[in-house]
């Protein structure tokens, strides 16, 4: 990959021995830290080297020059400059410049401090402009014409402000284990920034789980992005997520996936635990006994906070128990509490940030005995 900020923008922070480099480095690391817990061969799961990224954000940096994409730098002292990305995705790629160049025409650029980009494989590309400003019917009449000769959707933002002028979402299609299966990706909601790495997190999860039947829970569910596939290998599968956004999204990706075997409920992880002990009722299980599920195989893919010491004892109910991570440090701290009670059988490692610290990972445990 070619960068022309790399030591200066504070994005990518591994890059003087290139892709296979930074990767051989995170994956070392990861097999000397995780070998207590599992002395098997760590699957890894390779990204492209460039244009991966199908979500982006970027600053605006106006000057007497004009108006200029820009991230902060790496020294923490002020931003640098943005003419071109070789991280994000070619649909985001190659309309960054153009689009900079229609706010400054239809004068759309004044009091723009923000641009995030989200694209699908399809094409689409969605561009959400964030103002320190009010947006009146003017800028709407003139961002229609920039969505019509970029041909893309754009959204403009200010404080308590969403103006949608065509929508708010592109669909993605992940090919998985022979199969497409289809999903909305709302602005400002959380998707997978890498969608091919993606694809192949959630075909060995799958793999993972081949065989076992029954019911399934699965907790921070999302919108459905590996809770759809799992539908195919399990009987029902229960699935739940505190956001509401998520929640709405997840139920739409089911209808579109002609999946009718999961029930989707805005709980929290807590909230599931009580509802499931009979400690505490609430209305948004109205309608569903969650007594009538054969509950032995659970999924979690928490926030970087990973579980802690309830969930984790929690999950220690399960058979199974397969769990994906953004944050090894927590991974290992949770394994320290599962491992007395479940046996690590596989684990992988994801390269969904290529050229940082991040590694996303998987680790399929079963009950010991």
């Amino acid at each position: 990959m070619q960068c022309d900020y790399f030591g200066v923008c504070g994005s990518c922070r591994i890059y003087e021995e290139g892709y296979q480099g930074q990767l051989t480095l995170k994956t070392q690391e990861i097999q000397e830290r995780f070998t207590p817990f599992f002395g098997g061969e760590i699957s890894i799961f390779e990204s492209r080297e460039e244009h991966y990224r199908s979500r982006a954000e970027f600053k605006v940096y106006h000057d007497d020059e004009g108006s200029f994409y820009a991230m902060n730098r790496l020294d923490k002292q002020g931003v640098v400059k943005i003419y071109n990305c070789s991280i994000v995705h070619e649909n985001i790629a190659k309309i960054m410049q153009p689009l900079l160049a229609l706010l400054k025409e239809y004068n759309l650029g004044y009091k723009l401090f923000g641009v995030d980009f989200l694209t699908s494989s399809s094409g689409e590309v969605l561009a959400s402009l964030i103002y320190h400003k009010a947006l009146d019917e003017s800028w709407s009449l003139s961002a229609k014409e920039i969505e019509k000769q970029l041909g893309i959707y754009i959204i403009g933002r200010s404080r308590k402000q969403k103006v949608v002028l065509s929508q708010d979402y592109v669909t993605e299609i992940l090919h998985i284990r022979g199969r497409d299966y289809r999903y909305i990706h709302i602005e400002n909601s959380f998707t997978q920034p890498n969608a091919l790495v993606n694809e192949k997190m959630v075909a060995w999860s799958m793999d993972q789980l081949d065989g076992i039947g029954g019911d399934l829970l699965e907790l921070y569910c999302g919108a459905g992005n590996f809770t759809i596939p799992f539908a195919t290998q399990f009987e029902r599968v229960l699935a739940t997520e505190i956001s509401k956004a998520s929640i709405v999204a997840a139920k739409h990706n089911m209808e579109l996936n002609g999946v009718s075997n999961i029930d989707f409920v805005r709980l929290s992880a807590e909230e599931f635990t009580l509802a499931l002990d009979g400690n505490r009722e609430f209305r948004r299980l109205e309608g569903l006994d969650v007594q009538k599920y054969t509950l032995k195989t659970l999924f979690v893919d928490p926030p970087r906070s990973g579980l802690g010491d309830e969930p984790c004892a929690f999950a220690a109910r399960f058979d199974h128990l397969l769990y994906i991570s953004c944050n090894p440090e927590t991974l290992l701290r949770d394994l320290e509490i599962l491992c007395q009670t479940h046996t690590v059988e596989a684990m992988a490692v994801f390269d969904q940030f290529p050229y940082t610290h991040h590694l996303e990972m998987g680790v399929k445990l079963s009950r010991k005995g």
